[in-house]
């Protein structure tokens, strides 16, 4: 089972955040050990160090995609067949960066092997999360052929 790491700048605060983080967590852990290390909302170089550090504790050979309004826009089957085939290459990790209101730093995209957009428009990163974590339970779906209507 391929295992998934997000980084993600920012403690979420309102109920209906976690509320629904915790339910595609649920439903994604049949599919995938799923982690989420929230970093402190600081200011942009604290959180480098944060998000580094963060990087730091995953395996040396874990595919890291970043979150970026500048990345790569690709469909929920587009992301699926990503998946699969960092999978079918021998990738056992893989890990998504969201980074705070200010985006990170070039550090920080150095550190990454790719980037991926969720489209031009700009979503808070508490929002950033939900979406990120519904496109990977579908993706999930999709690559066992598994109906998904939600």
């Amino acid at each position: 089972m391929q295992k998934t790491t997000v980084v993600a700048v920012g403690k979420l605060k309102e109920r209906f955040w976690k509320d629904a983080c915790a339910e595609y967590l649920k439903r994604l852990s049949a599919y995938t050990a799923i982690t989420v290390r929230e970093v402190p909302d600081s200011t942009i170089d604290r959180e480098e160090a944060a998000v580094l550090a963060a990087l730091d504790k995953l395996p040396a050979d874990a595919h890291i995609i970043l979150l970026d309004i500048q990345g790569k826009q690709a469909s929920s089957t587009q992301l699926a067949q990503k998946l699969e085939s960092l999978a079918v290459q021998g990738v056992s990790h893989v890990a998504f960066v969201i980074g705070g209101s200010d985006g990170v730093t070039p550090t920080v995209a150095a550190r990454c092997n790719e980037r991926l957009s969720f489209g031009p428009i700009t979503l808070p990163h508490n929002l950033a999360r939900v979406v990120l974590l519904e496109q990977v339970y579908r993706a999930h779906k999709i690559i066992r052929g598994e109906p998904y209507h939600k």
